[in-house]
C-alpha cells in the first residue's frame, strides 16, 4: 500500500510542475512576453526597455560570453548588438520549442522558466535576413507587480549552421 501511495504521489508532482499546455492562458502570455521583449531589447535596441524589463540582480550565463550581471549585460548590448555597425544582430525564436513551467511558493505563482531555441541572423539594409547560428535558452522570469521581470538567463549550446 505504501508503495503504490508514494507512486500516487511521485506521479501527481510530476503533474502539477510539469510544462503547461501551450494553448494555456500562462503559455500564450510567456510567449507573447518573449515576442515583445526581444523585439523590443534585442531587435529594436530599446535600451530603456530593456532597463526596465530585467532584475536589479540580473546574472546572465552565457557559454562562450561568461557570466554577466545587469551593468556588464546591458554595456554589451549596447557594444555588440545595438552597436550601429552595418550589420544588425537579429534573433527569433523557433515557436515550436518554447516550454514554460510554472514556479510556485505555498501554492501561488511566482515566476517561470521558460526554455527554448532561438535563431540569430545578420541584418542589412535592403537585404534579406542571413541565419548565423541557434542556440538554447533557459530564462527564470519573477513576476513583480504584475510584471514579468527576467531575473537569469542560460544561453547555451550556440551552434554555427
Amino acid at each position: 500500500m505504501k508503495k503504490i501511495f508514494l507512486l500516487f504521489l511521485l506521479t501527481t508532482s510530476t503533474c502539477i510542475f510539469a510544462q503547461v499546455s501551450k494553448d494555456s492562458e500562462l503559455f500564450l502570455a510567456l510567449k507573447k512576453h518573449d515576442s515583445i521583449f526581444f523585439a523590443k531589447s534585442f531587435n529594436q535596441c530599446d535600451i530603456a526597455f530593456l532597463e526596465k524589463a530585467i532584475h536589479p540582480d540580473l546574472v546572465f550565463y552565457h557559454d562562450q560570453g561568461g557570466i554577466q550581471n545587469k551593468k556588464t549585460f546591458l554595456e554589451n548590448v549596447k557594444k555588440n548588438i545595438c552597436g550601429n555597425g552595418p550589420q544588425k544582430p537579429i534573433r527569433k525564436v523557433k515557436p515550436e520549442s518554447l516550454e514554460v513551467y510554472p514556479l510556485y511558493s505555498e501554492g501561488k505563482l511566482y515566476g517561470v522558466v521558460q526554455t527554448g531555441i532561438h535563431d540569430f541572423y545578420l541584418r542589412e539594409a535592403n537585404k534579406p535576413d542571413v541565419f548565423t547560428s541557434e542556440a538554447k535558452f533557459t530564462h527564470v522570469y519573477l513576476l513583480i507587480n504584475n510584471q514579468w521581470v527576467l531575473k537569469e538567463v542560460l544561453s547555451f549550446d550556440h551552434q554555427s549552421r
